[in-house]
């Protein structure tokens, strides 16, 4: 260090606590009063050796840091895979921020680091829109609407066939799962245990699958899921055919079922798979976080509203078939194309010409023995539907 440099620090500060002002100074050391007020600051903090050079180097190695940052980020997707957790990029992001993680990288970062190892699973494909104003559930509660499914058939090791009925909760992503080994006529059983866990719905909405609705050719019958949800104040409602993507929440689920459960847990009877499901529906609905609950799990979510659920009787009806309901209404989404033809369940109605290239919602209404026709919300059509 210039020993000259040195004394005029020292000089410069010490005439200032003479008393001499810093122009006057700065101007007879031909110094600037930026470099003054640097010296001075580091002398009012107080440093024995204020008057020397400090290092410049980097108090940490970046490189370093960005290397240990990237490994962890890489540890924890590890880990919430190997539970059988939702592991992309936010859920990382989350696991890092229970961790108390520091120093805690940006959600792009985490992104870009699953990018480059090679990490990211592939986004699912979304539906293209009509453009067209669809008559959707509103869902602010839950039990409010509930999007079922089925899977399958699907095969466990050996001779063991079966399918898995799946429902969502919309409001809070709650699940349940219920393996299926007598083929999906066991529906009623099937749908009873469902509610058994869920509670029961204001909406059980379903794609046009024969077991929901009954047959084509008695397209009036009702089958054994209306005649199941009406007396318990349930309303089916039909998404549009051939448009899965309207229950596209229990859609994503099944593909998290298959891939988190199914193709990972080995099992050989009815009685395991039993078990096994109930185990992964209730590590769904304790451990996966979702964006849309502001990164809670579903229980935490269903705690927060602090509603009690709406539970069937404790078993289901024994009567074979289940009679008709004399009241209730069930619901059917329907896109009217050129034809102006409105189908349900095979039966065709002529549709007013202002529905054409639009979404309307069929409402039937039992104990009227009418059908409702709603476009935007409002009645456009009114026709007599005697039920067979």
């Amino acid at each position: 260090m210039d020993d000259s440099e040195v004394r005029a620090r020292q000089a410069a500060v010490e005439r200032f606590l003479s008393g001499e002002r810093p122009t006057t100074i700065c101007s007879s050391l031909g110094r600037s009063t930026q470099w003054f007020y640097k010296w001075l600051k580091r002398f009012r903090q107080g440093s024995d050796d204020w008057f020397k050079e400090r290092s410049r180097r980097p108090a940490g190695n970046s490189r370093r840091t960005a290397e240990a940052l990237e490994q962890q980020v890489i540890a924890v997707r590890k880990e919430l895979d190997a539970q059988g957790l939702f592991c992309g990029d936010q859920a990382i992001l989350w696991h890092l921020e229970d961790m108390s993680a520091r120093p805690l990288p940006s959600l792009r970062t985490v992104a870009r680091i699953l990018e480059r190892r090679g990490l990211v699973c592939n986004k699912e494909k979304r539906f293209v829109s009509k453009g067209k104003k669809y008559p959707g559930l509103a869902a602010a509660l839950p039990g409010d609407v509930h999007q079922t499914d089925f899977v399958g058939p699907c095969y466990l090791k050996g001779t063991v066939r079966f399918h898995s009925l799946h429902s969502i909760d919309l409001t809070t992503a709650r699940c349940a799962a219920q393996p299926m080994i007598d083929g999906k006529t066991g529906i009623i059983e099937a749908m009873w245990a469902v509610w058994m866990r869920l509670g029961l719905p204001r909406f059980e909405q379903v794609d046009n699958e024969w077991v929901f609705f009954g047959s084509p050719a008695h397209p009036r019958g009702m089958g054994n899921l209306i005649r199941l949800c009406l007396p318990l104040g349930v309303e089916p409602v039909f998404i549009p055919i051939r448009e899965p993507w309207r229950n596209g929440t229990v859609e994503k689920f099944n593909d998290h079922w298959e891939q988190k459960f199914f193709s990972r847990t080995p099992m050989e009877s009815a009685e395991q798979l039993a078990s096994e499901s109930l185990a992964f529906e209730a590590r769904h609905n304790s451990r996966y976080r979702y964006g849309k609950l502001g990164g809670k799990t579903p229980m935490q979510s269903f705690a927060l509203f602090g509603i009690p659920l709406r539970l069937p009787p404790e078993t289901p009806p024994l009567q074979r078939p289940l009679p008709k309901p004399t009241h209730g209404r069930y619901h059917l989404v329907r896109f009217i194309r050129s034809d102006g033809l409105l189908d349900i369940f095979t039966e065709k109605f002529k549709m007013p010409p202002e529905t054409q290239h639009e979404y309307v919602q069929a409402t039937v209404d039992v104990d009227k023995q009418r059908l409702l026709i709603r476009k935007d919300g409002q009645i456009v059509d009114e026709l007599n539907y005697k039920l067979r």
